[in-house]
């Protein structure tokens, strides 16, 4: 098999081998596709590609204000979600941080950049891998920086508001940098009622996570951005890396994005409707999904079903390398409905092989 990929997703490795593209559950992104207004963008900034982009992103920043509702002050853009991750660690080099396992595993690798004391929560299958109230205990003056995803990757289940609500409180009491993903966000069927952007100009210690990576499909163009209270904070990860980390494409590509975000506005409702598809067709074959409530379901199964998935043409995701799980989980995208046939048509068939 072709050396796996730590984030899965290795088309390229599929097609080198077997001479076409697979049909991908590994990764998950908006299966609508990109808006045709962010194409064209992309496309007509081949114009301004001649010249540096503009390092303090304006023209980008001033629409994220407009859509958030928040200060252009308290906005940082970068390359991908990933690199606002690295930045703000970097900026900070906490010597003592809390993340909860299994979770996306970026957090981890750049805290472990600045030799950061990692504190793992570890989120137990059988309480459903929800978040506990007992994680208030983790957070005291000692702990420098905390990370939660909302939903949370790879399991897709979200924390309870009030219990976020107090994380909050807690953290603002013992000057922990909270830091929540909200990269999936969009895909909850009660998207707006869960994000804690309300929360930012209440605490400074609260730092949001979002990338245009998933809901507009944008994963090759990589942008993402935080929103943020502590201007100086921000500063300081604005320093933490190159300062043209944006590109003109990226630039227009987001701006043209959120010109066209009424087309998130189904997102939420037809992800439920095949996500819930999904997991009742995997219950039929005896499989134990997740209760996910994002666009992903994570489940386990037999080690073969990979291979033989893969040389069936579809790609799921081997989630052996998150902390907290192990051999024989696996993550699979929520897709539209002929896709998610074409899924469940094949792993009946593997599981009457």
């Amino acid at each position: 098999m072709t050396k796996r990929l730590k984030h899965g997703g290795d088309w390229a490795g599929f097609a080198e081998k077997f001479g076409y593209e697979p049909l991908d559950f590994s990764m998950n992104v908006n299966p609508a596709g990109m808006p045709e207004a962010v194409r064209k963008a992309i496309a007509d900034s081949a114009a301004d590609a001649w010249k540096y982009p503009d390092p303090l992103c304006r023209s980008l920043t001033d629409t994220i204000s407009a859509y958030e509702g928040c200060s252009v002050k308290h906005i940082l853009c970068g390359c991908g979600a990933a690199d606002i991750i690295y930045r703000a660690v970097l900026a900070e080099c906490p010597k003592r941080a809390l993340v909860t396992a299994p979770t996306f595993g970026e957090y981890r690798e750049a805290l472990e950049m600045t030799d950061c004391e990692i504190i793992s929560y570890i989120l137990r299958e059988e309480n459903g891998f929800r978040v506990g109230h007992d994680i208030l205990e983790y957070i005291d003056e000692t702990l420098d920086m905390m990370f939660l995803c909302e939903p949370n990757n790879p399991t897709g289940v979200t924390t309870d508001r009030e219990l976020l609500i107090k994380i909050i409180n807690k953290c603002n009491e013992s000057g922990t940098r909270l830091i929540v993903d909200e990269c999936f966000n969009d895909f909850l069927e009660n998207a707006g009622a869960h994000s804690l952007r309300d929360f930012i100009e209440k605490s400074d210690r609260l730092l949001i996570l979002k990338a245009l990576t998933k809901n507009f499909s944008m994963a090759g163009v990589r942008l993402g951005y935080c929103l943020c209270s502590d201007e100086a904070a921000l500063e300081g990860m604005r320093r933490a890396g190159q300062p043209w980390s944006v590109s003109v494409m990226a630039q227009n590509a987001g701006i043209a994005a959120f010109g066209c975000a009424e087309c998130l506005s189904e997102l939420g409702k037809t992800t439920g409707e095949e996500r819930r598809y999904l997991i009742g067709e995997m219950r039929k074959l005896g499989l134990s999904p997740v209760e996910s409530e994002a666009n992903y379901i994570l489940f386990r199964a037999d080690n073969s079903l990979e291979e033989f998935l893969r040389n069936k043409g579809i790609l799921i995701r081997n989630c052996s390398n998150y902390e907290g799980l192990g051999e024989g989980w696996f993550r699979v995208a929520v897709r539209l409905r002929n896709d998610n046939e074409k899924l469940i048509k094949e792993m009946r068939a593997w599981i009457h092989e």
